[in-house]
Formats: C-alpha cells, sequence, structure tokens
C-alpha cells in the first residue's frame, strides 16, 4: 500500500467514526424520548403566537435552522439572538409566543437573563440541553434531552455529536407539529412558491404542454407521409391523431415508425390510421407536472416519453414530453 492509500483510508476511517458516534447518539436520543416532548409538541400546535427559537454560537446557528424549518411548514417562526433580545429586540415577543431555548451546558449568560423576561411576560420555555441539571432546565417548562456520550472530535470538546442532536431533536418537533396540524402538500407549497421546490409544487401540465401550433396533429386518414413531416417539424417525436370530428383516437410516435418499417417495404402511402397505437396515455392540463413525470416512468413495462391532453369535446389540447417535466422540476 502506498503513502497516498494508507491517508485515504485513514481519511476514510475517521469519517466513519465520526458517522458512527453521531447516529449512536442520536439512536440514544429516540430511545430516551418521554412525553416531554409530546407536551412540547402540543404547547407549539395549541400557541397563539410564535415559535421563537433562541441559541448562541453553533447552537444559534442549530436554532435558525430549526426556526426556518418550523416556519416552512405552516408554524410561525423565527429566530431572536439573546444578545440582541436583551438590548431591544425582546419587544418582539408576546405572551401567545413559545420559547425554544438551544444550550448544551444550559448554563451560558446570555440565555439565562432572558429567563426573567419571559416569566414576566407569561411565555413557556421549551429547552434543549445536554445537561438536566443545568441552571436553564431547571427554569424550564419543559426540557428535551439532547445530551450525548462524546463529541465526535478527538478531544470531545469541538459541537458535534451535540449539535447533531439538537437539529435532530428540532426536526423531530417541527415535524411533529406539521402532522398535528394535518399540513397537506398544497398548503405546503404556499409557503414555498420559488426555486425548485416551488415548482415540483405547483407546476401543473398545462403550464408546460405544447399546445397550438406547437400542437402535431394529423387524421386517421392522413398518409404516413405527411405524419412523417408533422413529427419532425414539430419536434416532439410524436404526433396525435384525431377522426374526422377532431377528437383523439390514437397516437404515431418515431419509435412506431421504426417498427413499422420492419414490416412494411413501403410506409409512405400507408394510411395513418391502420398503424397507430390506440387508446394513448392521457392526463389532464391540471394535474402536477411531477404526476405526469410519475406516470410516464410506471404506466407500463416500460417508460413512455408522451402523454396527450384532451379538453372536454375529447380533442387533443396539448402533448407534454418527459422532458418538459425533467426541465420543469429540476
Amino acid at each position: 500500500m502506498t503513502g497516498t492509500d494508507e491517508k485515504r483510508r485513514t481519511r476514510l476511517d475517521s469519517a466513519r467514526e465520526v458517522l458512527g458516534i453521531e447516529s449512536e447518539a442520536l439512536t440514544r436520543i429516540a430511545d430516551r424520548l418521554d412525553t416531554a416532548f409530546a407536551d412540547a409538541v402540543e404547547l407549539v400546535v395549541n400557541a397563539a403566537g410564535s415559535l421563537v427559537v433562541c441559541g448562541v454560537g453553533k447552537s444559534g446557528i442549530i436554532g435558525r435552522k430549526i426556526a426556518a424549518t418550523v416556519a416552512s411548514t405552516g408554524t410561525p417562526a423565527f429566530f431572536l439572538h439573546p444578545s440582541e433580545a436583551a438590548h431591544g429586540d425582546l419587544g418582539s415577543l408576546s405572551p401567545r409566543d413559545v420559547v425554544l431555548a438551544i444550550s448544551k451546558s444550559g448554563e451560558g449568560d446570555e440565555l439565562l437573563q432572558l429567563v426573567p423576561a419571559f416569566r414576566r411576560l407569561g411565555i413557556p420555555l421549551i429547552v434543549i440541553t445536554g445537561r438536566l441539571e443545568s441552571s436553564l432546565a431547571c427554569q424550564a417548562d419543559i426540557v428535551l434531552d439532547a445530551s450525548v456520550a462524546r463529541e465526535a472530535c478527538p478531544m470531545d470538546l469541538v459541537p458535534t455529536a451535540s449539535t447533531t442532536a439538537a437539529l435532530a431533536l428540532g426536526d423531530a418537533l417541527a415535524v411533529a407539529v406539521l402532522k398535528e396540524k394535518e399540513l397537506d402538500a398544497d398548503q405546503f407549497a404556499d409557503f414555498h412558491p420559488g426555486g425548485a421546490l416551488g415548482r415540483r409544487l405547483r407546476l401543473t401540465v398545462g403550464d408546460v404542454m405544447h399546445a397550438g401550433d406547437e400542437l402535431p396533429v394529423v387524421s386517421v386518414d392522413t398518409r404516413m407521409r405527411e405524419a412523417v413531416l408533422e413529427i419532425a417539424n414539430k419536434r416532439l417525436g410524436v404526433t396525435t391523431v384525431v377522426d374526422a370530428a377532431g377528437r383523439l383516437v390514437g397516437l404515431l410516435t418515431d419509435g412506431d415508425l421504426k417498427r413499422i418499417l420492419m414490416k412494411h417495404d413501403d410506409i409512405l402511402s400507408i394510411r395513418v390510421g391502420d398503424v397507430m397505437t390506440r387508446d394513448p396515455k392521457t392526463i389532464p392540463a391540471d394535474e402536477l407536472v411531477v404526476r405526469a413525470l410519475e406516470l410516464m416512468e410506471t404506466v407500463g413495462p416500460s417508460p413512455i416519453t408522451s402523454l396527450i391532453i384532451v379538453d372536454e369535446a375529447g380533442a387533443p389540447a396539448g402533448v407534454i414530453h418527459i422532458h418538459d417535466c425533467l426541465k420543469a422540476v429540476g
């Protein structure tokens, strides 16, 4: 083994050790969960105001993430830095709120000096801490145990397993509250209008389908020569096929052309209605794009590449291609 190989193995061993320590810490915390967690969920669910998350240093960073997660799932929440709170930002609190304070030691002056203010305002205090006997824990209404056997660093000093534990407890709290409030996908989408997530939750087939002049259409009596041109010109790899009344009756794909060529010497004069695929798969225009993608991938023994959108009269209104779906949802 070369020196380079030895360094790589050492690095991988180090990473596995860290992940093992943190994984073990989370398992132990899950085993220790008790009614205090259920009581914390009840407090947050029933709060008329916001969940206000506080923490200093690494705990503050974890607190910001927890507040963001809770807010993103429909419960008003924000992060309040203890130092800023002590210099006027306590004015953003109200008796309707619930405070979630995060501190590994539970002895930080910044948080402890705020407890009397919480009490004067009548605000319940939930504490996530690694020391159940700490000063902060003793003044809390509810204490969530985030203690760990050791940190993942060799000196047992750098916040690693402890911050992971606090973060995981915060996530567990957020998800439990979400479930209690029975938040559905549409409500969740209201809080995520932007970015790839927003597109996945809101974008419909009608938003991205090819319609109007982009829609390939031929009749059942069209000869294959014209059908091939329609497929080539519209560049979707398919064309819809309609009857004399304009209703969708079939689909012709470039894959069909290859199969037809294997059976016929001269396909250009063949009538489209004699070789089309009947009863093509359709989807409503108001269906989500992610659902269209799922349908294309699972509808048959092998994926299909296109779905047809029909109007109330049964006429083709649009075509959505699998590439449209993949591009739309990122």
